[in-house]
C-alpha cells in the first residue's frame, strides 16, 4: 500500500476520531492511476454480479447482501473481502477503508446506500435508474456535486461504439434539425395484486433489510430475485428497466435536461402493480440553436404511427429520430438512416466521439484521476428525474408541467406523494 494511501487514511481515522476537521475532498486530488481502489459492492446478485466484475481489477475489500443466495457465488469468490448484510454496519465499522462503493440493489434502495456512501466522500457507481424517487434523485446529484465525487450510472450501453456513432450523425446535421423523438421497448413488466399467501422467509434472506425504507408487508418469492421490479413499493416497471438505456440516446444527442411537460396513457393505474403497458409523451423546450422536441415512450408492445403504418422498420426496441431532412433509427448495435433510397451512399462525419474506456474503467480512472465520466450524477439525474416523472404523470392521470428548480408540478399538488415517497421509520436520506 502506497505512502499516499496510507496518509489519507490516517487523515480520515484522525478525523473521525475528532482529531481533524473532516473534509469532503475527492480521492482524486493525487492518486496515482497504478494504486488499486478499495471498493465495496453493495448486492452482489443480478446485476451486482456484472457490476462486480467491472470493477474486478481493484481491491474488493467488502461485499454486502442480504440475500446469501444470491451473493454466495460472490462470497466465495472473494474470500478475503469482508461479508455483510447491513451497508449501514459495513460503512460505519470499515468506511475509513473504503474508496467507493457500487450500488446495485432494488430500485427502491439505491439512495439509502448511495447516499450513504457519499456523505462519507465515497465514489460511487449506481445502477439505473438512479433512484426510486426524483427527490431522492437530487438529493443523489446534489451530493455528488457538493462533495466533488467520481459517480457513474449503470446505463453500460452509453460506452459501446453505436451510440457514440449515431449522436454524430444527429449532432452533424445528416438528418437536419430533430424535432421529434420515438422510443419503444418490447417487453413488458406488468404487476397485479398483493399476493395473500404469507410463506415463511427463507433463513439466509434477512426480510426487513431488503425492504429497506419502503412499507412493511409479508415476504413472498414473487418479490424477489427479479420481479420486484414489478410493484411500485420496490421498481418503477419496464420504463424504470430500460428507459435510461434507450432514452439516454436522445438526451446525448440532443443534448436535452429537463421536460416541461409530461402526460401518460395506459391501463388504469393499479395501486401495488406497474401497468401492462404505458405511453408517455414528453415535451422539451427549444435549447441554443435548437427546436423544442417531443420525445414519446413506448412498451408493452405499443409503436409510433411510422412504424404501424410500415414507414419504419418494426425493431423489437429502438429510439427514432425525426429530422427535418430525414430519420435516424437506432438500437444497441444498429443504426439506419431513412428513407434509405435517399441515403445510398452517404459518407458518414468524421468519428469526433474517442472510444470509451469501457464505463467501469471509466469510472476507475475518475476515482484515481478526476477525470470526467460520460454518465456521471449531474447528467444521469436529469436523465433518471425525467424516466421517473413518466410514472409519476401515469399514476396521477394528470399531464404535469414540470418545474425542475422546485422539484414541483406546478398544475398538480398530488403529484408530491409520488415525487418524495415516505421512507419507514428507521429510514432517512
Amino acid at each position: 500500500m502506497s505512502s499516499h494511501l496510507s496518509r489519507r487514511r490516517f487523515v480520515r481515522q484522525a478525523a473521525a476520531a475528532g482529531a481533524l476537521p473532516i473534509l469532503c475532498t475527492s480521492l482524486a486530488s493525487g492518486k496515482s492511476p497504478n494504486e488499486k481502489l478499495d471498493v465495496a459492492v453493495i448486492g452482489c446478485g443480478g446485476r451486482g454480479a456484472a457490476n462486480l466484475a467491472g470493477v474486478a481489477s481493484e481491491n474488493i475489500v467488502a461485499l454486502c447482501d442480504v440475500d446469501a443466495r444470491q451473493a454466495k457465488p460472490a462470497f466465495e469468490h472473494y474470500p478475503k473481502a469482508k461479508k455483510y448484510r447491513d451497508f449501514r454496519k459495513m460503512l460505519g465499522e470499515i468506511g475509513n477503508r473504503i474508496d467507493a462503493v457500487v450500488v446495485s440493489t432494488p430500485d427502491h434502495t439505491h439512495a439509502a446506500a448511495a447516499v450513504t456512501a457519499m456523505k462519507m466522500g465515497k465514489h460511487c457507481y449506481c445502477e439505473k435508474p438512479m433512484a426510486h424517487s426524483v427527490y431522492e434523485v437530487r438529493v443523489m446529484s446534489d451530493l455528488a456535486a457538493k462533495n466533488k465525487l467520481a459517480t457513474q450510472l449503470g446505463t453500460q450501453i452509453h460506452a459501446e461504439d453505436n451510440y457514440r456513432r449515431a449522436v454524430e450523425l444527429v449532432q452533424a446535421g445528416a438528418i437536419g434539425p430533430v424535432s421529434e423523438v420515438h422510443v419503444w421497448f418490447g417487453g413488458s413488466s406488468a404487476g397485479g395484486d398483493r399476493p395473500k399467501e404469507t410463506p415463511a422467509v427463507p433463513a439466509d434472506l434477512d426480510w426487513e433489510l431488503w425492504l429497506g425504507p419502503a412499507p412493511h408487508r409479508p415476504y413472498h418469492p414473487c418479490y424477489l430475485p427479479g420481479s420486484w421490479r414489478r410493484w411500485w413499493d420496490f421498481g418503477c416497471g419496464a420504463l424504470g428497466d430500460f428507459g435510461c438505456h434507450y432514452m439516454d440516446l436522445a438526451f446525448w444527442a440532443l443534448g436535452l435536461r429537463h421536460p416541461a411537460t409530461i402526460e401518460a396513457e395506459g391501463p388504469p393505474p393499479h395501486p401495488e402493480g406497474t401497468p401492462a403497458w404505458c405511453v408517455i409523451r414528453y415535451q422539451f423546450p427549444a435549447r441554443a440553436g435548437a427546436p423544442p422536441v417531443k420525445l414519446t415512450w413506448y412498451d408493452g408492445g405499443k409503436r409510433p404511427a411510422l412504424v404501424q403504418e410500415g414507414k419504419v422498420p418494426n425493431w423489437q426496441s429502438a429510439v427514432l429520430f425525426v429530422g427535418a431532412k430525414g430519420m435516424l433509427l437506432a438500437d444497441y448495435s444498429r443504426r439506419q438512416l431513412l428513407p434509405e433510397a435517399q441515403y445510398k451512399g452517404f459518407q458518414p462525419p468524421p468519428k469526433k466521439i474517442p472510444d470509451s474506456l469501457g464505463h467501469h474503467r471509466e469510472w476507475i480512472q475518475a476515482c484515481k484521476t478526476g477525470s470526467p465520466t460520460t454518465c456521471n450524477f449531474d447528467y444521469s439525474g436529469a436523465l433518471s428525474e425525467h424516466v421517473l416523472l413518466g410514472n409519476v404523470a401515469y399514476r396521477v392521470g394528470k399531464r404535469l408541467e414540470w418545474d425542475p428548480v422546485n422539484l414541483k408540478a406546478a398544475n398538480c399538488p398530488e403529484a408530491d406523494k409520488f415525487l418524495r415517497p415516505k421512507y419507514r421509520e428507521g429510514w432517512i436520506l
